[in-house]
């Protein structure tokens, strides 16, 4: 399978101290790479070099096999989910999905069918007409999912995307893109803290430390990897599990 998504050499300084150190991954369509790694790691940094919103010190980034690095943010046909939905307040939830298409000229009747049949997979037809502001964290979310989905990106940059949500939206959020990214067949670099979302929403796996990515050629590989902290959690749990049980 060739990728989609192919970089190489990628090298990132600040003030002289290195943020990303030789780079270097491929994305085949339809994958979703999940990088885990903690704050301060270059996650972020990583993905505004991919979105266009810096420039790396060196190396190369292909998308279909055309060079990125010259190529305008507004060109590369990427989007970029941050925490914050930055959703349009003074636009409904149904225009706010729209937006995107209205800006490309798409004709009215084309554009409704099409936002309102990705509402409908969002679980978001019943409040179309809302306001952002009358909507609940997760519900704008899968607003500004909504919106980066509409376009058919050719790649979905993901930064931490849930880290705002309580621990059950942030669930629901999680299982809801892994069903929307396989149905859509949408490629992805999701980039995270937490192990556990990693390990729900990703098709392969990344770690990035100090600004050296390792990538795994398999599931067993990522968790078995100490860096990643997966089997010592496991391990804890186990060890509740087995001490619950023996308490009377």
């Amino acid at each position: 399978m060739s990728d989609l998504l192919r970089v190489n050499g990628l090298t990132k300084q600040f003030d002289g101290q290195p943020v990303l150190r030789d780079i270097a991954f491929g994305l085949a369509e339809g994958e979703v790479l999940a990088v885990l790694g903690r704050s301060g790691c270059g996650k972020t940094t990583l993905l505004k070099i991919l979105a266009g919103l810096e420039t790396p010190d060196a190396g190369t980034v292909l998308l279909q096999g055309e060079n990125l690095l010259p190529v305008p943010p507004n060109e590369r046909q990427m989007v970029y989910l941050y925490q914050e939905p930055l959703l349009f307040p003074h636009l409904s939830v149904f225009e706010n999905v729209a937006f995107g298409l209205r800006i490309r000229k798409v004709p009215r009747a084309v554009a409704d069918a099409q936002v309102r049949t990705l509402l409908a997979e969002l679980d978001l037809a019943e409040h179309a007409q809302k306001a952002p502001h009358q909507l609940s964290g997760g519900q704008r979310q899968r607003v500004s999912f909504g919106r980066a989905l509409i376009i058919r990106p050719r790649l979905l940059l993901l930064d931490e995307p849930f880290g705002n949500l309580d621990a059950q939206t942030r669930a629901d959020m999680q299982q809801l893109f892994l069903r929307v990214s396989r149905q859509h067949q949408i490629t992805s670099l999701f980039v995270t803290h937490d192990s556990r979302e990693a390990l729900t929403v990703g098709t392969r796996f990344g770690y990035l430390d100090r600004g050296v990515l390792s990538t795994f050629a398999s599931v067993r590989e990522f968790i078995q990897d100490p860096r990643t902290n997966i089997q010592a959690e496991l391990s804890f749990w186990e060890n509740i599990q087995q001490t619950a049980v023996l308490t009377p």
